[in-house]
Parts: structure tokens; C-alpha cells; sequence
């Protein structure tokens, strides 16, 4: 990530690589015109550069990794045009991510920025109007090119001016694949991702907790923003929380992001979860936590229980009997 970029041809571009089949088919059309295109792609907490990365090696495609967390959670808090239907908000996202190649596009001294997005493919975000407002919010609204959409969409400043010749572009739109499937065999492609999925945003599980943590807690540490990643979540208190494990992998995710102000709880005696407080607790919070924990253990439900509890250098055992499973419904998270 990083270095110098060369440009070894006339024309230069940003494209925003997702991996999908889409974004790879707008690099190969802006490629066949003898255009250099460098990738960039987006890591936050809520998406990770995978996909991205391997389909990069896959085309040959020079890609730059931003982390851009801190500018998508204060985006995330407040975005101007709202959320889907969980808390993903798509329209302030895609123009974050366009104002982010537009900056890159000016340090490169390239010529434009290109997606490869469909219109009408998706309806809160690629909608003709939210095309036009992405694009207006990111602020280089002239210098963006969308290949597999183009003729159907204005014509923009590159195209007006012969960098990218707008009749080789196409008119594609709708949720229908034929057409990129076409194309996929046409450039040689045999391997792509299927277009859904990657964003944590739209999970309504996860979306549900990451409300929870910003109205609740108003907190929007990184750390427990990936702890809302594992887990069962209980609201315990107004402003205590407890997160169970549901197996070992996420047991051990729980004991990697555990801070020494962190309350940790695990069965003496029986199999089970490993269960977090974060930020401690004591008295009837820790109490309630501990019996969170029996009950998920292999634990019997009827009797008392040793629950070893560590907060910071200091470790006890306590007495606990399980909580029931209404109990434990009517303080989850969901």
C-alpha cells in the first residue's frame, strides 16, 4: 500500500474495486481503452478489502488499500440521507468512498474516477437520482464514470472530452446477471463473487447491536464495535452490558480483545462459554452476569455453581445459580 504511482500511459483512472464481478468488468472496459487504472479499495470495521485483494491479483489490477474508520463512523452516526432497512447507510457510504478516489485521483494526477455499478441494480443506492446525488455529495460529480451504465446515464466531463470513449461503455441496468455473465466468459473470467453480502451494516443481528451501542452506551470504540462481532448480547443495566460466547473460536476472540478493565467469567467446574463484562461490573450486575454464564454451560440449572470472575489482577468464585431462559429473553439484545 502506498509508494509512487507511474503513469506509463496518457490517460490515468481511480477505479473503486469491490471484487465483485461488476467492478472487475468496468476495469476491463476502461482497460481496453489503454487507460492505466488503479484500484482503490475501503477497510473499516464493518467491511474488510478481501474480495478485493484477491481479485486485484487476479486481473492484475494495482490496488491501494484505505482504512477510512474514522471518517465512515462519523458518517455512520449522522448520514445525511439515512439508512436502508438495518444501519447501513448507502448512499452517504458510496459518496465517502467517491470523495476518497477523488482525492486519490488528484495526488495520481489521473483523469477520472469509474464504479462498476449498475443502474438499477440495487434500489436505495444505484436508483438514477441516487446515482446523481453520490456523485454530487463526493464532490468530483463531473470526473465520475460509471462504464457498465454509461450510456444511459449524463455524460460526464471525461467522456465529453475523449479520455474514455463513451460509445465502447454500455448501457446495462436492472438486477439481471446475463449480460456480466457474458462478459465474464468473453475477458476470461472463471472465478467472481456473488454480488450480495460483505457489509455487516445490512445484518439486522449486528445492526440492532451497533444501535444499541451508539443510544446506549454512545460508544463507538473500535474494540467494541468488534465485539459486537461474537456472541450473545445481554443489556443488563442501563449502561452495563454481557457478551456470552457461543463456542470456543469465539471464546477465544473474547479473550483477544479483552482489556484489564474488562470483567472475565468461565464455569469452575463445567464446560462452557467464556462471558465478558465490558468495563466491569460488581454487585447484582456481576451476579446477573454469572448466571448468564451457567446458563449457557453444561452446567445443571437447578443447583448452585462456582463461576471464577477476573477483573483486572484480582480473581474470586462465586455461588451461582443459572438464570432461566425468560430471564435471559427478556434482557437480550435484538
Amino acid at each position: 500500500m502506498g509508494g509512487k504511482y507511474h503513469q506509463v500511459l496518457k490517460v490515468s483512472s481511480v477505479a473503486l474495486f469491490s471484487g465483485g464481478l461488476d467492478s472487475v468488468l468496468a476495469v476491463k472496459l476502461v482497460m481496453v481503452q489503454d487507460i492505466h487504472v488503479q484500484g482503490v479499495t475501503f477497510e473499516t470495521p464493518f467491511f474488510s478489502s478481501e474480495k478485493a485483494r484477491m481479485a486485484a491479483d487476479m486481473i492484475g489490477l494495482p490496488l491501494t488499500v484505505l482504512d477510512i474508520t474514522d471518517r465512515h463512523l462519523a458518517m455512520l452516526k449522522a448520514p445525511r440521507y439515512g439508512y436502508g432497512r438495518n444501519m447501513n447507510p448507502c448512499i452517504d457510504c458510496h459518496a465517502l468512498m467517491l470523495k476518497h478516489a477523488g482525492e486519490l485521483m488528484e495526488e495520481m494526477k489521473a483523469s477520472f474516477i469509474f464504479t462498476g455499478e449498475v443502474l438499477g441494480q440495487r434500489p436505495m443506492s444505484q436508483g438514477k437520482q441516487s446515482l446523481h446525488i453520490v456523485a454530487k455529495m463526493s464532490g468530483y460529480q463531473e470526473y465520475v464514470v460509471r462504464p457498465l451504465s454509461a450510456k444511459l446515464l449524463p455524460e460526464t466531463k471525461p467522456e465529453r472530452e475523449g479520455m474514455v470513449d463513451r460509445q465502447r461503455l454500455l448501457s446495462l441496468q436492472g438486477r439481471g446477471r446475463k449480460e456480466q455473465m457474458a462478459m465474464a466468459v468473453h475477458y476470461g473470467i472463471t472465478r467472481y463473487e456473488t454480488p450480495a453480502g460483505g457489509c455487516l451494516l445490512t445484518d439486522p443481528e449486528f445492526s440492532k447491536r451497533l444501535k444499541d451501542l451508539f443510544l446506549v452506551e454512545k460508544n463507538d470504540r473500535i474494540r467494541d464495535i468488534e465485539l459486537l462481532k461474537v456472541g450473545r448480547h445481554f443489556r443488563i443495566a442501563e449502561n452495563k452490558k454481557v457478551i456470552v460466547g457461543r463456542n470456543r473460536a469465539e471464546n477465544d476472540v473474547i479473550r483477544r480483545l479483552a482489556n484489564r478493565g474488562d470483567m472475565l467469567i468461565h464455569m469452575a467446574d463445567f464446560p462452557g462459554p467464556l462471558v465478558i463484562v465490558p468495563y466491569g461490573c460488581s454487585g447484582e450486575a456481576s451476579s446477573w452476569a454469572a448466571s448468564l454464564c451457567a446458563l449457557y454451560s453444561d452446567a445443571p440449572n437447578d443447583q448452585e455453581v462456582s463461576a471464577v470472575c477476573t477483573f483486572g489482577d484480582d480473581t474470586s468464585v462465586c455461588l451461582v445459580k443459572a438464570c432461566t431462559r425468560e430471564e435471559a429473553s427478556r434482557m437480550i439484545i435484538r
